[in-house]
């Protein structure tokens, strides 16, 4: 956001500070809620209507106002004039010269895991250090950076064998 170099502290760093990291956080959000916005203002326009107005043509297309005013002032499109800041535009004309303004992409919120966490589904810890050579700690900060699921049943805790084969795999067993 500041334009300057830096170094990534880790693997995901997509900014150099706190403060760059909100500003672009804000400025998403902001962008978010301008389409939200244009998009109940599509939403409200009557599907038979052949002329519309100046802001609802930029909502539709996305083309700036001033665009708009210039293809007006030019002749490209026809306009009718119904007074002061009452201008409408041929929707038929400008939907031959744009496309439509492209939808606000919304993430999928991702699906959950069902996860078998039955004894015979899973690695102990212990089974885990010995088959993989690791500290108990180090699979403890691994399970707990990738957010892997655990049961603990007594003494025992249980983590599901296909998250840790598919964390570990490519290591020497």
């Amino acid at each position: 956001m500041c334009r300057q170099e830096f170094i990534a502290k880790t693997i995901e760093s997509w900014y150099c500070s706190k403060r760059c990291s909100n500003i672009a956080y804000k400025r998403r959000k902001d962008e978010e809620k301008r389409n939200q916005r244009l998009d109940e203002i599509v939403k409200s326009i009557p599907k038979h209507q052949d002329y519309i107005k100046v802001s609802e043509a930029y909502a539709m297309f996305g083309i700036s106002k001033d665009t708009l005013y210039r293809l007006i002032h030019k002749g490209t499109i026809s306009h009718i004039n119904l007074g002061t800041n009452q201008i409408r535009v041929s929707k038929e004309e400008l939907l031959k010269l744009y496309p439509l303004r492209k939808k606000a992409l919304t993430k999928p919120k991702p699906v959950a895991k069902l996860y078998s966490l039955e004894p015979k589904d899973c690695y102990t810890i212990g089974e885990i250090s010995k088959k993989f050579h690791l500290e108990d700690s180090t699979v403890y900060l691994h399970i707990r950076k990738y957010s892997i699921p655990t049961r603990q049943i007594g003494n025992f805790v249980y983590v599901p064998k296909k998250e840790i084969d598919n964390l570990y795999k490519g290591m020497k067993q």
